[in-house]
């Protein structure tokens, strides 16, 4: 990656999500992914990491951080500029684990009752059709 890595850690998700909202509308980058950690106390601590082009990712965390402290508590906010190769095997891992959570939450189509009644129509007429 070219790019920049940015981390914003705060301590609750609705000031994550505060976070995320900020930093998306200031530039254009992307969420790579997301962390929850329970830690002392039970607090939980919410990281996201977002992605983009250095000058983005710097205005979006402090527009995120910003944000995010009118509502809660930031632990702290960070950029990498141009991480290290080994950085970006991270970031392919955020996106992916990102990719799996989203596959986990979409919805399971239900069947209907007609669907049923169709199909047990279709066994009926088999059965009749074969005698």
């Amino acid at each position: 990656m070219k790019a920049a890595l940015g981390l914003i850690e705060t301590i609750g998700l609705t000031t994550a999500i505060t976070a995320l909202d900020a930093a998306s509308k200031a530039a254009d980058v992307k969420l790579v992914g997301y962390d929850k950690v329970i830690g002392v106390e039970k607090v939980v601590s919410v990281t996201i990491n977002i992605a983009g082009e250095v000058a983005a990712v710097k205005a979006a965390v402090d527009a995120g951080v910003a944000a995010a402290s009118r509502v809660g508590t930031v632990v702290s906010g960070h950029v990498i500029p141009r991480p290290h190769e080994e950085v970006d095997k991270l970031i392919k891992e955020f996106e992916k684990n990102l990719k799996e959570k989203k596959e986990k939450e979409k919805p399971v189509e239900k069947k209907t009752g007609n669907e049923e009644k169709t199909s047990n129509s279709e066994a009926n007429k088999k059965k009749t059709s074969a005698k």
